[in-house]
């Protein structure tokens, strides 16, 4: 009896010190490399929106547990402790493996070398340690009998793991929803939601993406405005086509080409003139006719023209509708574009259509909001981007008796660059958020996702730099992004994770 009281001692007093030691060394590993846990905690998707207070908690229980195990006389409320801290662990990893699309790892040292199976095999043997010497502790002296106290024990156990499991899935939710719809300035990066597949030298950096078709993605020259070149989404094979027009009676100035499927469009806000013909031919066929000059326009059809002018108040930008068939003239919606400085460029930005849902974007260049309207330019939404720039932050100057505005300090950019793709907006942001290295910035450009018709944030990825190219335009497919840099442009392969969250692919797969 004696031998196997003091076998169960010896198994509680090396389960304690184990314990001891496992704590106290990860808890040094984290502090001795603080930031980087951190950074680690900010891209969980179970504890971003915590990851501050988190990374300050774990380290500093991890050690006070090691100090409580370290004293006789606290020793069961340590093991206790110990339990449910193991708990923690186990059920964090399990829900990343099980409910997460992807795994980032935040712990430190040897610990972070393992295999996300072979932590939560780790865990669960610690869990068991845990258990066992719990149910091996001398009985408690205000128990009646042995069989109570095992019961006792039992119910603390279970009520132990129990509210262990509850507080990660209650912090695994909200931390979601946090994320999702308040987010706090956390960008997530998932691992490689895009994979580079082609690198093709364009020659000239004057290209911009005209659009696509079902099988060539189609890019315009500023220096050449009739000419287009395709590539092949497949083969990558390219080819050329010019726009046949007689354009000596029309003086354009700033020419855009616009591919939709089997129908293209030239527009020109300076003359003003938008025309449009078959991509099976390159013909103009058609003018729409009675357009008021216009700055940025995206056609719905043949017919009709969502643009933008400076027809407002002080020729501030509007946003407005054209329709040859209903009714010939601009009908602008003046309540669009909310002015906070000038009304000029403040409210500059991008305007950007998507085809299939019929539904155009317009994203604000220097501060975190972007808006959606239909295809009559009635809004939908407004949204905003997850930085925390919600003020334009611009210097304007008031010259030639206020007849003329200029900036007169540069302006901080919020948002460069933006793309479509059927529910998905990606926006290529100028603003560094929490937890983000100064080397990922320098190294590649920030995309930001988010799903409009969730009205949420869902992800960012790094569009690596080509040879340390200014990045011009990006274009999205269900399939693929087509990046622009320089005279450059890069073709990269979207995976499962990033497609999977398109709504075609979604259907498909159904």
């Amino acid at each position: 009896m004696k031998l196997q009281v003091t076998l169960k001692n010896a198994f509680v007093e090396t389960s304690s010190l184990l314990f001891v030691l496992l704590f106290t060394y990860a808890a040094i590993a984290k502090i001795l490399d603080f930031e980087n846990f951190q950074v680690q905690l900010g891209q969980s998707p179970l504890l971003s929106s915590y990851a501050i207070w988190i990374s300050y908690m774990v380290p500093a229980i991890e050690l006070l547990i090691s100090l409580i195990l370290m004293i006789p006389k606290f020793r069961s409320t340590g093991l206790y402790a110990s339990l449910s801290l193991m708990a923690m662990f186990s059920s964090y990893i399990f829900i990343m493996l099980h409910f997460s699309s992807f795994v980032p790892c935040s712990c430190g040292g040897i610990l972070e070398k393992m295999s996300w199976n072979v932590h939560l095999i780790f865990n669960l043997l610690f869990v068991g340690f845990a258990l066992a010497s719990i149910l091996m502790l001398p009985p408690s002296k205000t128990a009646n009998s042995i069989q109570t106290d095992r019961k006792k024990r039992w119910f603390s156990i279970s009520s132990n793991l129990i509210f262990s499991i509850i507080i990660v899935i209650a912090l695994f939710l909200s931390s979601e929803k946090i994320m999702h719809y308040k987010n706090p300035f956390i960008r997530r990066f998932p691992k490689h939601p895009i994979v580079e597949d082609t690198i093709i030298n364009l020659t000239f950096n004057s290209y911009y993406f005209a659009g696509e078709d079902k099988r060539k993605i189609y890019l315009g020259n500023y220096s050449s405005p009739l000419h287009l070149t395709s590539f092949d989404k497949k083969s990558k094979l390219k080819n050329t086509f010019k726009i046949k027009f007689d354009s000596r009676d029309v003086r354009f100035l700033s020419v855009r080409v616009s591919v939709r499927d089997s129908l293209f469009y030239l527009m020109d806000g300076t003359v003003p003139a938008v025309f449009s013909g078959s991509t099976l031919d390159w013909n103009v066929r058609k003018e729409v006719k009675g357009l008021s000059y216009f700055t940025l326009a995206e056609p719905v059809d043949q017919t009709k023209v969502i643009l933008r002018s400076s027809n407002g108040r002080n020729a501030e930008h509007s946003l407005g509708i054209f329709n040859e068939r209903d009714n010939p003239k601009v009908i602008y919606n003046a309540g669009l574009l909310k002015k906070q400085i000038d009304g000029i460029f403040d409210t500059d930005g991008i305007l950007v259509f998507d085809e299939k849902t019929k539904r155009a974007v317009y994203t604000y260049y220097y501060r975190n909001e972007y808006i959606v309207i239909n295809s009559n330019a009635d809004l939908e939404f407004s949204g905003h981007t997850i930085d925390t720039t919600t003020k334009a932050k611009i210097e304007v100057a008031r010259l030639k008796n206020n007849t003329e505005r200029k900036l007169s300090a540069p302006a901080i950019t919020v948002n460069a660059h933006t793309a479509i793709c059927e529910n998905l907006l990606f926006i290529n942001s100028k603003v560094s958020g929490r937890f983000e290295s100064e080397k990922l910035w320098k190294q590649s450009y920030i995309i930001d996702v988010y799903d409009l018709d969730h009205k949420a944030y869902l992800m960012s990825f790094a569009l690596y730099k080509i040879d340390d190219k200014k990045l011009n335009s990006f274009y999205v497919t269900p399939d693929h992004l087509y990046a622009i840099m320089d005279n450059k442009m890069g073709i990269y392969r979207l995976r499962d994770l990033l497609r999977n969250e398109i709504n075609s692919v979604k259907i498909k797969e159904k």
